[in-house]
């Protein structure tokens, strides 16, 4: 068994191997490079950028780690105060079903396959990334609640001095439903749980200079085109900004932020006053980026790389696909 188990490993990193050479020619001739085994995605840049779970993960695929361009994780997942915090992850409640909290029969967001593995440059910078097929599925009834197809990817500027992470899902309603109901608590959407020495101290800003409103708690609500996250990793000052695209429903996103007990931020769609529904004849799509500088950054600089990332088009436009990998 031992002997059919390593011969299956080494066959499927070799289609993975394969995979990326039709990917392109610019996969060798840049200086990015994207290595995928069984259950985590990795980007190098010189260090690593991110790893991205997917495969031996219980409930979702997530961004397990970003780096700063200095190689300064930001993110923390699953501490044991909070198990279902996932470092990066997207979650909200579909149909009824949750699939944030990861408590009595939670949903799953279950990996299918990968397509458009590659790396490109564009807007002169090198960027790497993929698209994932992802089933949310109610673990009760084993159906499916509800299709996506997350699109990852990341690139390293030289100037401006700064990594930058794209997620993109796009959603739609499976065969034969005719909609689905998107809703949620006021924190739910695209979450980032922040290494444990960020809590306490940080500083919260925004693009309209608004302080927002108390929830509950520490716990604050505010609209902008972005929001950023000040303090220090491991002794060192970083800003990590979340941008939210001008085309995403109900933009400008509602952030929610907090730095006690714990430093969280998450680009919402305020499904706690309103949900939303997803119609057969009308995905969703919501495209958002994180943005990491070492050092404290002015809001100029941030509202800066905003615009330029609003600007830049999709990855997959004009794009060949190779074949997809499972």
């Amino acid at each position: 068994m031992e002997r059919l188990k390593s011969s299956t490993v080494t066959l499927w990193i070799c289609v993975n191997l394969v995979t990326f050479f039709i990917s392109g020619m610019a996969l060798a001739a840049s200086p990015m490079r994207l290595v995928m085994d069984q259950n985590v995605v990795s980007v190098y840049d010189e260090g690593v950028l991110l790893r991205y779970s997917y495969r031996d993960v219980p409930f979702k695929p997530y961004v397990k780690e970003l780096f700063t361009p200095g190689g300064v994780n930001v993110l923390l997942d699953a501490p044991a105060d909070h198990l279902h915090h996932h470092a990066l992850m997207f979650a909200v409640t579909a149909d009824g079903v949750n699939f944030w909290e990861e408590q009595q029969a939670p949903g799953r967001q279950a990996h299918q396959r990968f397509d458009d593995v590659r790396v490109d440059r564009r807007d002169g910078a090198h960027f790497a990334g993929f698209s994932q097929q992802i089933d949310w599925q109610n673990p009760q009834s084993g159906q499916l609640v509800l299709k996506e197809i997350r699109t990852i990817e990341i690139c390293n500027f030289a100037k401006p001095k700064a990594a930058l992470l794209t997620w993109q899902s796009h959603f739609e309603a499976p065969d034969g439903k005719e909609s689905v109901s998107l809703s949620g608590s006021h924190y739910q959407g695209l979450g980032l749980r922040f290494v444990r020495s960020m809590d306490l101290e940080g500083e919260f800003r925004n693009a309209d200079g608004k302080a927002g409103v108390v929830f509950r708690g520490e716990e604050r609500l505010v609209r902008s085109h972005w929001c950023a996250y000040t303090a220090k990793a491991d002794g060192k000052d970083v800003t990590v900004a979340m941008f939210d695209h001008p085309r995403n429903e109900r933009h400008p996103a509602t952030w929610f932020m907090m730095n006690k007990p714990f430093a969280y931020l998450s680009a919402t769609l305020a499904l706690h006053e309103q949900p939303l529904e997803v119609e057969s004849d009308n995905p969703l799509v919501l495209r958002y980026a994180v943005a990491l500088w070492d050092g404290r950054i002015e809001d100029a600089k941030i509202e800066e790389l905003y615009k330029r990332w609003a600007a830049l088009p999709r990855r997959t436009e004009g794009a060949p696909k190779p074949q997809p990998v499972k």
